[in-house]
């Protein structure tokens, strides 16, 4: 807030200039503006202390745009976030008093110095991160988080200090997306999730894309998509695998790819399950000691996701070959297992297999198909047996063999791909995992499979290993059933 806008309000707030007064606050500086609000440095002559004053004026839309971030920021007490002093209307103007800050953005921050050092710039998300989940908690999705909402407060003798602001577009959680009735993307485009740009509900995993869009920007210098329209913006966001941000900083570690290509997921179930475990997730990727210390030690900067479709890293065609690993953890190899014991029901004691070659015999399964249970006529009618899928003999080799869904987007490539009817999904891009024993024995493990697994007639929990035998079925999803077959 320190540097004074060349621009100047307009419309109703066009007759404020330096020296007027609205509601006991006298206007210093303008040190910000834009479409029908703008923030000034200004003086309360009842307490003698300087404040940030926003003043809005507007439509009926604005004015509860206005009485909504009032209200949101008063809701969440928390150090990063900007406190407000006082909120209302003066002669048709509204104002929102604040605490002002007197360094710059991170906007004019990163313009100004470029690419910042790993540690400073984890110094800036940590905090962010920590006040947004405080927002999210109490039931407020911030909507806009960028570097321009970020302000640091300087001043000699201390550190600095971060502080979120700009509460204007915030709604509850799970409200409605960023378009306007009129269609129009609240919101900005640099920094905004897909979901929120293609109109759905959105929750707090919206706000951690955007901050780790700004992470990319601050460990970067450039913005994630750089286009020359606003549009070609949202449409990369949309679809775009994200760029690998070592690629620009080839001497951060390549782990920093995987944390924010985690958080830059498509689908927001696919990403850390709050702000901070991203923000930790990234200072552990980084090297850098925890920002809370008090928390419980992190397993590894890549926690296993809530479902299988966890968006793995993603690596633009002109990046040099990489191998890629799958999102969800692998399952531990059975030479560091104990063995397991009999699945309940499955007819006989535990006993390793007999040596020989295996073969996975993938076929549609009709009966199991047809005894599955819409929940509605709509789902019915979506779903089709799919006669048109061939038997498909899969010799198995090697140390594991993938079972899922191939997702060109997702670089997810396993060994036996399930894909099915368009309509009827039901395998997980990662489902589950053939492990080979020492023995030349085989055995499965549910991945996190949304689904999950069928071994002879039993569910399996995820993460038992369960051994096979000669003859053993595996289902998977609606359709598939998997044979396992010693020759």
């Amino acid at each position: 807030m320190a540097g004074e806008s060349t621009a100047q309000p307009g419309g109703p707030l066009a007759g404020l200039t330096a020296g007027s007064r609205v509601a006991g606050y006298l206007l210093e500086k303008l040190v910000g503006v834009g479409g029908m609000a703008a923030v000034y440095r200004a003086r309360d002559e009842r307490l003698g202390r300087v404040v940030a004053l926003k003043l809005l004026a507007g439509d009926e839309v604005v004015r509860k745009r206005f009485v909504r971030e009032a209200r949101a920021v008063a809701a969440v007490d928390h150090p990063h976030i900007i406190p407000v002093y006082e909120a209302g209307e003066a002669e048709g103007v509204l104002f929102i008093a604040m605490r002002f800050v007197a360094g710059d953005d991170l906007r004019v921050v990163v313009s100004r110095e470029g690419a910042l050092r790993p540690r400073r710039a984890a110094a800036f998300i940590s905090p962010v991160a920590s006040a947004l989940d405080a927002a999210h908690d109490a039931g407020l999705v911030h909507r806009d988080v960028k570097p321009a909402n970020m302000l640091v407060d300087v001043g000699p003798g201390r550190p600095e200090h971060v502080y979120l602001s700009d509460f204007g577009v915030a709604r509850g959680v799970m409200s409605s997306s960023g378009l306007t009735r009129a269609g129009q993307f609240l919101g900005t485009p640099d920094y905004a999730a897909p979901e929120q740009i293609s109109g759905q509900d959105v929750d707090g995993r919206a706000d951690q894309y955007a901050l780790a869009c700004v992470a990319y920007t601050l460990l970067s210098g450039a913005v994630l998509f750089r286009r020359e329209v606003p549009m070609a913006v949202l449409y990369a966001h949309l679809s775009v695998p994200p760029p690998r941000l070592t690629a620009t900083r080839p001497e951060l570690p390549d782990a920093v790819n995987q944390v924010l290509a985690r958080a830059l997921a498509k689908e927001p179930d696919d990403r850390y399950d709050s702000c901070g475990a991203f923000a930790d997730a990234l200072r552990e990727a980084l090297g850098l000691e925890p920002y809370d210390p008090s928390r419980p030690a992190r397993a590894s900067a890549m926690p296993p996701s809530r479902n299988a479709a966890t968006a793995p890293l993603t690596i633009p065609p002109d990046s040099p070959p990489t191998k890629l690993l799958p999102a969800s953890p692998s399952p531990p190899s059975m030479a560091s297992l104990p063995s397991p014991p009999a699945m309940a029901g499955s007819g006989s004691p535990s006993r390793p297999a007999a040596a020989g070659t295996w073969t996975a015999v993938v076929a549609a399964d009709r009966a199991y198909y047809d005894s599955v249970q819409a929940v509605s006529d709509t789902d019915a009618a979506s779903i089709a047996f799919p006669a048109f899928v061939p038997e498909r003999r899969y010799r198995l080799s090697g140390a594991e063999v993938r079972i899922g869904r191939r997702s060109v987007s997702r670089h997810i490539e396993p060994e036996i791909d399930l894909t099915g009817p368009p309509t009827d999904t039901g395998v997980s891009r990662l489902h589950a995992v053939l492990t080979a024993g020492p023995d030349q024995s085989w055995s499965v493990v549910d991945a996190g499979s949304g689904n999950g697994i069928v071994v002879n007639g039993k569910d399996v929990p995820p993460g038992q290993v369960v051994p096979l035998r000669d003859g053993d079925r595996i289902h998977l999803g609606a359709w598939t059933v998997i044979t396992i077959i010693r020759d």
